[in-house]
């Protein structure tokens, strides 16, 4: 997978990406990092790429030009590419979405900056996305969580690709709860059926813990789960919840 950002500041990234599960996916090039600093696509002297807004207000408006210009030259021998401009008005980003982009072979993200964007820029990218509803300074940050969350959905960029699938939010449940060494601690001790080694009711013991706790923390996932009549009668009686 081919991802490049157009931003106003590509070192944010040295960081993130060049550690963990974004380096290791980068040295078994199953994805490539590539970073364009829209500024370089400026025609003036004071390489200028904002502006005021016209009919007023506060805060800079970031000029279509250098961003247009950067994007031609970036899509120049890929035009298929899928184009995500990242802005608090987009489509709010989800496990689902992670997976989608992440079966892409070549993704574009634009990173607004300041008080927002020339309208115009709009029409050049193919959706809008967001990761919540909160306004960040730039898209930068952004990106990183996207990036983040669909590499490793990547086969091979985890030790286990059985990892991604038992994720939180795949299958619309959260995860159920994890333990390790040592079998108790400070007075708690791991379930006894965890050390079981009975694995048929290990799996249906984190099923319904999992059930249990997207029920407490988060309901609103249970509508898109696929549970069975049992799963939900046991809803329904438990916590009186309707899926």
């Amino acid at each position: 997978m081919l991802i490049q950002i157009l931003t106003l500041f590509p070192e944010m990234f040295d960081g993130p990406f060049n550690c963990s599960i974004l380096k290791r996916a980068q040295e078994q090039n199953l994805v490539e990092f590539r970073y364009h600093n829209f500024r370089d696509f400026t025609t003036d002297k004071h390489r200028m790429v904002d502006d005021s807004p016209y009919g007023g207000g506060s805060g800079m408006v970031l000029k279509p030009e250098p961003i247009y210009r950067c994007l031609q030259a970036v899509k120049k021998d890929r035009p298929l590419a899928k184009t995500i401009l990242m802005t608090p008005q987009g489509a709010v980003f989800d496990q689902k979405l992670a997976r989608q982009l992440s079966a892409e072979e070549h993704l574009i993200f634009i990173c607004g900056h300041y008080e927002g964007f020339d309208e115009r820029i709009r029409q050049w990218a193919d959706f809008e996305l967001s990761i919540g509803d909160y306004v960040l300074t730039g898209g930068e940050l952004a990106v990183m969580v996207v990036c983040d969350a669909l590499v490793r959905l990547i086969p091979g960029a985890l030790g286990s690709d059985e990892s991604a699938v038992r994720d939180s939010f795949t299958g619309s449940l959260l995860d159920f709860p994890q333990y390790t060494r040592p079998v108790e601690f400070e007075g708690s001790a791991v379930p006894e059926l965890l050390l079981s080694g009975h694995h048929a009711k290990i799996e249906a013991w984190r099923r319904e813990q999992a059930i249990v706790r997207t029920a407490q923390r988060r309901p609103d996932l249970l509508k898109d789960a696929n549970l069975t009549e049992a799963e939900q009668r046991f809803l329904m009686e438990k916590y009186n919840i309707k899926p």
